[in-house]
């Protein structure tokens, strides 16, 4: 049997050190021998004596949070040994390596897979505020290990050594130590009276040094609104809320 099908850089990539890699632009390969962390849904295929354990949000504390932001991962742990390929509606997938002593703030529905190792939780989007749903919380990574996230195109990733702003749906992850804030991009004036709009309203603000990762593409908005579905339920968990995001 012939077929451009079978070309060498669609057959199966093998590696003797097991872990999370990238089999092609689009597909996560995880040669396991242990566990890890990834998105409930997110397996495509695998082969070998593997078993698959849904967690919820990683823990009763970080599902709470999930409850009152809309943020978070659905988690699965994977575990055994054999080969596991994941994906996420063919968005491209990247890894990222943390080193003790590293914080990374990612949007929740870019994360695709990450090594047990590391530790995350569900944190307020410094300076956010109340002035818009999408990306007022965020999950931060920290610890030592991999993790594997998704973007829709090719990002770009911003050198943040002077202001930079980037719309808020567009922002995949940043350093953590980063100064946040939330920016009006867009003008007053009769045009605005007028019902008149740009569609960039707001955009968030980094100052400080280190690094953003925006995608060719606006997620649709997330957040404290959007993910409830009801501002009364936010006043309802506000003193919960602030004592869960201070732990």
């Amino acid at each position: 049997m012939r077929s451009e099908l079978f070309s060498a850089e669609n057959l199966e990539k093998e590696s003797a050190q097991p872990g999370l890699r990238l089999q092609n632009s689009k597909l996560l390969k995880a040669e396991l021998n242990g566990d890890f962390m990834a998105r409930q849904g997110s397996m495509v295929a695998y082969q070998g004596n593997v078993q698959f354990e849904a967690l919820g949000s990683g823990g009763i504390g970080k599902f709470i949070k999930q409850k009152l932001t809309g943020e978070g991962v659905p988690l699965m742990r994977v575990r055994g040994h054999g080969d596991v390929f994941l994906a996420d509606r063919a968005a491209d997938v990247h890894l990222i390596d943390l080193e003790q002593g590293d914080t990374l703030s990612i949007n929740g529905s870019n994360v695709l897979a990450f090594d047990s190792t590391l530790q995350y939780d569900i944190k307020m989007v410094g300076g956010a505020g109340m002035m818009s749903n999408a990306g007022l919380f965020n999950c931060v990574f920290s610890g030592y290990g991999r993790i594997a996230v998704t973007t829709k195109g090719t990002p770009v990733v911003l050198s943040v050594d002077q202001p930079t702003y980037v719309d808020p749906q567009a922002a995949i992850c940043w350093s953590a130590n980063l100064q946040t804030g939330y920016h009006r991009a867009e003008q007053m004036g009769l045009g605005t009276l007028l019902g008149r709009t740009t569609g960039e309203r707001y955009t968030m603000s980094f100052a400080g040094q280190g690094f953003v990762v925006v995608q060719p593409s606006e997620e649709p908005p997330g957040g404290l609104i959007a993910g409830t579905g009801s501002g009364q339920q936010s006043g309802q968990g506000g003193g919960l809320l602030g004592n869960l995001l201070g732990n």
